[in-house]
């Protein structure tokens, strides 16, 4: 790979960073590959609790295609979708956590809060729709 190609998804990166208002630092970028099809899942980090979420999958042809594909949905889809709280421990913790999440649906930010979890490892105490602002 070359390094102007390195520069420039490094570049995508901060932006999409940037766009989130995080720490490049706090972000990780999962690319796997199925056959001709490349998918990246950004993956947030907080490092109050400890815990990482989905923030969104995206598929294309390479890592730089869906580096820009995952930073067109955060400028321009991204509102489009609903947006939920859900409040939650880890099970030996008495500490409330809440944490926010967008989706299509219940089902979608679900599967966005339990990704790489184990279903047992949190309790969720309560999942709202927010309001239409």
């Amino acid at each position: 790979m070359s390094a102007t190609l390195q520069e420039e998804m490094q570049g995508l990166r901060a932006e999409i960073a940037q766009y989130l208002s995080m720490d490049l630092s706090l972000l990780t970028f999962e690319l796997s590959q199925e056959g001709e099809k490349h998918i990246l899942r950004l993956i947030t980090n907080n490092p109050r609790h400890q815990q990482s979420f989905l923030y969104h999958t995206v598929d294309g042809f390479g890592e730089l295609d869906t580096l820009h594909k995952m930073l067109g949905y955060i400028k321009a889809k991204r509102p489009e979708k609903s947006t939920y709280t859900i409040q939650w421990s880890l099970p030996k913790e008495k500490e409330l956590h809440t944490s926010y999440f967008r989706g299509k649906d219940l089902y979608e930010v679900l599967d966005k809060f339990y990704y790489g979890k184990d279903i047992n490892a949190t309790l969720i105490f309560s999942v709202s729709l927010n309001p239409i602002a």
